[in-house]
């Protein structure tokens, strides 16, 4: 099978990935869907794609970074870009470093993948931002930062972060994540 428009995505969410599969399909691509590390494994024994889009976050608390670090390994020229409900600085960086080309924070839609997969090289041309990050951006982005190295045990991320549970668990309350 041909690299040239063949898309492998790593997604648990069943839903999310036939319709971004589909999205795909209607602009040419060939789809391949796989639910997490060992299922994208075993498509790349009989296909080579030259695109993947993988969840940060997969089944059973999953990395998507092993996904990348792995399909990096399996082709250096293959086009990564890494999907995130659970955007932070330090899962970006590694990302990049394993391989991505980038790093998109959900909701991405599929035009905004596309436009990722032709971003490879950086440009200096981005618009820089006047105004600074706001306390409660850098509260949330610690807070989600805390619960992926607790493996999302609210309890222990309360504790780690000094604050109670109850307090935790009406902060998550106020700002679902999908």
């Amino acid at each position: 099978m041909s690299t040239d428009r063949l898309l492998l995505l790593i997604e648990d969410d069943a839903a999310f990935a036939r319709t971004l599969g589909r999205s795909f399909e209607r602009r040419g691509y060939t789809v391949l869907l796989a639910a997490n590390l060992d299922a994208a494994t075993a498509l790349l024994r009989e296909h080579s794609p030259g695109y993947a889009v993988v969840d940060l976050k997969l089944e059973g608390n999953t990395s998507g970074l092993a996904c990348v670090q792995m399909l990096h390994k399996h082709d250096p020229a293959m086009l990564i870009v890494v999907l995130t409900g659970f955007a932070s600085l330090n899962t970006a960086v590694e990302a990049i470093k394993l391989g991505a080309c980038q790093y998109l924070a959900k909701p991405s839609n599929t035009d905004d993948i596309e436009a990722a997969f032709g971003h490879i090289a950086g440009v200096t041309e981005i618009e820089l931002t006047s105004r600074s990050t706001s306390i409660k951006t850098l509260e949330w982005e610690r807070i989600h930062e805390v619960l992926v190295e607790t493996d999302f045990n609210i309890s222990e991320a309360a504790r780690r972060l000094g604050m109670h549970r109850r307090t935790l668990a009406r902060k998550l309350e106020k700002q679902r994540v999908k």
